[in-house]
C-alpha cells in the first residue's frame, strides 16, 4: 500500500522551517542548523562543483587519499607518497605543500592499479617548493589529469635574528639597504644569532674577515710588515659591491648560521721592532669567524733578514741578495688566496692582489742602488660591506683593507745627498694604497729632519707597519711601525 503525505512546509518544535517549498524551491534546514547525511548513507545527483573538503590534519607518512578530499602534505622530515583512489569519473582530489619543503623532499602522487595520470600508468613527483595540486579522474585513457596547480609559495616570510657583544662592537641596519644589518667585530666579542629563517638561504651572512697586519722591521732600510689575510664572501640577500676576490656566487666558503652563539676573534697587529735595532718586526694575529680564519700578515725584516710569511709575506729588508727576501703569502693557503707575497730586496713594489687575490704584499726594502727609492706596499682590496668608519676611504664608496706597509729608505729619504745628486722622487708616504698599509721611514742622511721611524698600519684595517729607517750615518736606527689591527665584519638579511 502506498501513502502520501502532502505539506509545503515541515518545522521544528521552536516553529523554524527545517523543510520548506516556495516557488518550486525547497529549503532545507533553518538558519545556523547543519545538514548531515547519517553514517554509511550516500548522495547521488548532486554531483561535486570542483572543490575538495580539506582534511587539516597533515599527512606526514604514506597514505591512501579518497575522492573529494583535500590534504596538507608535510615532507618537512622526510618524502613519502599519496596514493591515488581507484579512479571514477568526476572524483577529485587535492594536495598541498604544507611545510614549503617539496623541493628538498619530494612527495610522490601514485596512481591506483592500472589506472593513469595524464595518460601514463606512472607515479609523478611534486617537487616545487609551496605547490598544490588538483586531480579530476575523467575516464580511462587519460586517467587523472591536473586541473589547477599553484606554484605561488604565499607566505610570510621569516629572517633570522641575533645580537653582538664585545667592547665597541656594534649592530646597526646597513645605510644602504633597509633590509640588512651589519655586525662590526672591532675586538673580540660573540655574534648570537637567536633566531633563524625557515627560507635556508636567509640564514647564509655575509662576511669580512682580516687578520691583524704585520709589524715592520728595523735597520738601515727595513721591509714593511704584511698585510692581513683578506676573506670576503657575498650572500646572495645581502647585496653589495663586494671585492672581486670573494668569489662569488660561487664562493666555496659560504657560512651558513644556526641558532647559536659565534665566538669573535679579531687579531691584533703584529708590533714593529725596537729602535736602534736590526730586528724583524712581529707577526699579526689572526681572525676568525666560525670556520673562517684570516691569518696575520708576516712581519717585516729588519737588517740582512726576509721577511716573514702570513696572511701576505713581509718585506725583505734591503741587505737581502738582490731579488730574494721576500716573505710568503696566503699562508696558510686558502682558495681564494688570501694574501700574496711580500717583496724582495730592490723590489719598486710589494706585491699586489693581482691574479691569485688577497690583501697587499709587504713591501721590499730599499736597495742602496742610485736613485735610491723607498718600495711601495702592495695595495689592498675594497669592498662596499661597510661604507663608513673603518677601512681605508678609496676613491669611490667602497673601503679598502688589508695594505702592505712600505719600506724604510736608507738615504735620501727627503732629498739629495752629497754623492747622488737631485731629489728623490718616492719619497714617502709610501705605504700600500686602499688598506691602511703604514709608511716607511725615510733616513735623514744628511737632513737631520726625516722621520725614520717606520709608521703604523691603520687601525681595523688589517694593514702592514711601515719599515724603519736609520737616522744618521752612523748605527741609530728608526723603529718599524706596527700592524694595523684586524676586523670582522657580518651583513645579514633581518626583515
Amino acid at each position: 500500500m502506498t501513502s502520501t503525505i502532502k505539506v509545503n512546509n515541515i518545522q521544528n518544535q521552536c516553529g523554524q522551517n527545517i523543510i520548506n517549498e516556495n516557488a518550486n524551491t525547497i529549503t532545507l534546514g533553518a538558519s545556523g542548523d547543519t545538514i548531515a547525511l547519517a553514517s554509511g548513507a550516500s548522495q547521488t545527483g548532486f554531483g561535486r562543483t570542483g572543490t575538495v573538503d580539506w582534511v587539516t590534519t597533515p599527512k606526514t607518512t604514506t597514505f591512501t587519499a579518497v575522492s573529494g578530499e583535500g590534504y596538507f602534505a608535510d615532507t618537512s622530515s622526510t618524502n613519502f607518497t599519496m596514493n591515488l583512489p581507484a579512479g571514477s569519473a568526476g572524483d577529485i582530489v587535492s594536495v598541498m605543500d604544507y611545510a614549503a619543503s617539496w623541493q628538498s623532499n619530494n612527495l610522490t602522487v601514485s596512481p591506483n592499479g592500472s589506472d593513469k595520470i595524464g595518460g601514463l600508468s606512472q607515479a609523478v613527483q611534486l617537487n616545487v617548493q609551496g605547490q598544490s595540486v588538483t586531480f579530476v579522474y575523467v575516464d580511462t585513457t587519460q586517467g587523472w589529469l591536473n586541473t589547477m596547480d599553484s606554484t605561488s609559495n604565499v607566505r610570510a616570510e621569516d629572517f633570522m635574528s641575533a645580537t653582538v657583544s664585545g667592547s665597541c662592537n656594534t649592530l646597526a641596519t646597513a645605510p644602504d639597504c633597509a633590509n640588512v644589518k651589519i655586525a662590526t667585530f672591532v675586538n673580540p666579542g660573540t655574534f648570537c644569532v637567536s633566531a633563524i629563517s625557515s627560507t635556508p638561504t636567509n640564514n647564509i651572512v655575509s662576511y669580512l674577515v682580516v687578520g691583524g697586519g704585520g709589524g715592520g722591521g728595523a735597520g738601515c732600510a727595513a721591509g714593511g710588515g704584511g698585510a692581513g689575510g683578506f676573506r670576503e664572501v657575498k650572500a646572495p640577500t645581502t647585496p653589495y659591491t663586494a671585492s672581486p676576490l670573494d668569489g662569488y656566487p660561487n664562493s666555496p666558503n659560504r657560512v651558513t648560521v644556526s641558532a647559536s652563539p659565534y665566538t669573535i676573534t679579531v687579531g691584533g697587529g703584529g708590533p714593529g721592532a725596537s729602535s736602534n735595532t736590526t730586528c724583524n718586526g712581529t707577526v699579526g694575529v689572526d681572525s676568525t669567524f666560525d670556520s673562517i680564519t684570516s691569518a696575520g700578515g708576516g712581519y717585516g725584516a729588519g737588517g740582512s733578514k726576509a721577511g716573514g710569511a702570513g696572511g701576505s709575506g713581509g718585506g725583505a729588508a734591503h741587505f737581502m741578495p738582490t731579488g730574494t727576501g721576500a716573505g710568503a703569502g696566503n699562508t696558510p693557503p686558502t682558495t681564494p688566496a688570501q694574501g700574496n707575497d711580500g717583496g724582495n730586496n730592490n723590489s719598486p713594489n710589494g706585491q699586489g692582489p693581482g691574479d691569485t687575490g688577497g690583501g697587499g704584499g709587504g713591501a721590499g726594502g730599499a736597495a742602496l742602488c742610485n736613485p735610491c727609492s723607498p718600495a711601495q706596499g702592495g695595495p689592498g682590496a675594497s669592498t662596499q660591506i661597510i661604507t663608513a668608519t673603518y677601512g681605508s676611504p678609496t676613491p669611490t664608496a667602497a673601503r679598502g683593507f688589508s695594505s702592505g706597509g712600505g719600506s724604510g729608505i736608507r738615504d735620501r729619504g727627503c732629498g739629495a745627498t752629497p754623492n747622488q745628486a737631485g731629489p728623490n722622487p718616492n719619497t714617502p708616504p709610501n705605504g700600500g694604497i686602499d688598506g691602511g698599509g703604514g709608511s716607511g721611514g725615510y733616513g735623514p742622511y744628511p737632513n737631520p729632519t726625516c722621520q725614520a721611524t717606520g709608521q703604523a698600519g691603520t687601525g681595523n684595517t688589517g694593514g702592514g707597519g711601515g719599515g724603519g729607517s736609520r737616522y744618521n750615518p752612523g748605527s741609530s736606527y728608526g723603529a718599524g711601525g706596527n700592524g694595523g689591527s684586524g676586523i670582522v665584519i657580518i651583513r645579514y638579511k633581518f626583515q
